[in-house]
């Protein structure tokens, strides 16, 4: 099966596996209220200029990030392995890994759910740092025994940082919307894949 199609599939269950949790919890507590796609922050974002300036700079700060973390692992596997050496021709798998085997769910899971649901029951400073810690862990703790304690420590740190501003963004400069989050992140994956595609780190 060729790697595109591959991803194309991952991504569907991807998708499917990480959205069930927070289709479940609005069907029970929220469907009579709003719908599914608002509910979780799928919608066009408010701000304008200012919502996409910050987009950019923290995008820009996020691939900063994965490139310090590409370095990091380098000579572990991750993620972005399939694309290694491939070059142009692994561009289209790493588009629909990007945008859709982690960008789009991820956001579901820590922007659209598990932010929100905080925030609503103990205040947006809360439900941000909840967010970006988990979100900081669950890319610590896939590294941990690879990489060691330190720059796994580090991972949490650097990751965790960009999605407290993540969810800044869309809570404060969007009205709510995860589109800000799922460009920026979107924006980091296809930079770690290029990177994987064309071996930057050895």
């Amino acid at each position: 099966m060729s790697l595109l199609i591959q991803t194309i599939i991952n991504s569907i269950i991807e998708i499917i596996i990480l959205s069930a949790i927070p289709f479940i919890w609005w069907l029970v507590t929220a469907r009579k209220d709003t719908g599914y796609f608002k509910w979780i922050g799928l919608k066009k974002p408010e701000g304008g200029k200012q919502t996409a300036s910050w987009t950019v700079c923290v995008a820009a700060a996020f691939m900063l990030v994965s490139l310090l973390m590409q370095y990091a692992v380098r000579g572990v596997e991750t993620a972005t392995s399939d694309f290694a050496g491939k070059g142009l021709a692994a561009l289209p798998a790493i588009l629909i890994y990007a945008a859709l085997n982690t960008g789009l769910p991820e956001e579901i899971v820590f922007r659209g759910f598990l932010l929100k649901r905080g925030a609503a029951r103990f205040g947006d400073t809360a439900g941000n740092i909840t967010q970006s810690v988990l979100f900081g862990l669950m890319h610590g703790v896939m590294f941990f025994s690879s990489v060691g304690a330190l720059k796994a420590v580090l991972i949490v740190l650097f990751t965790g940082g960009i999605g407290w501003f993540m969810g800044y963004i869309n809570e404060k400069k969007a009205g709510g919307s995860i589109i800000p989050s799922w460009c920026i992140h979107t924006a980091a994956n296809i930079f770690s894949g290029l990177c994987s595609a064309f071996v930057l780190f050895k």
